[in-house]
């Protein structure tokens, strides 16, 4: 159990935490409604990021889908074989590890993320003063 003494905590610390986390709901309802008006479900639209926005020396996994969204490996499997069902990303193979498969964006992936990505970054934009 984590002991917290509440004399080092001011009341001004409570309502910033409280007007952050408000900040930051707000910020994921909007994303999940942009994500709904494209067609896509709000982990679909973050399993496009996630893939995009890999940051290794090759194009992420699945395994490495399933670290970014905080999922189980299997499941990342079934969000692939959805996207995949849907255009939007396609698999493909190791050439020195037939066991792996690398993820990309197709081009309507491509376009459909762009798309969503503006009015996020407009969004953003938006409520950073908030932040």
């Amino acid at each position: 159990m984590i002991r917290v003494e509440t004399d080092a905590i001011t009341k001004e610390d409570y309502e910033s935490l409280a007007a952050f986390r408000y900040t930051l709901r707000r910020f994921l309802a909007f994303s999940e409604q942009a994500a709904k008006e494209v067609g896509l479900t709000p982990q679909h639209h973050q399993a496009l990021l996630a893939i995009m926005g890999f940051r290794g020396p090759a194009k992420p996994s699945v395994g490495d889908l399933a670290d970014a969204l905080i999922i189980q490996h299997h499941s990342a499997v079934g969000l692939v074989n959805r996207l995949e069902a849907m255009g939007m990303i396609v698999r493909e193979q190791d050439p020195s590890d037939h066991r792996r498969i690398f993820l990309s964006l197709t081009e309507t992936g491509l376009r459909v993320l762009a798309k969503l990505s503006l009015v996020h970054r407009q969004e953003i934009d938006r409520v950073e003063p908030e932040l």
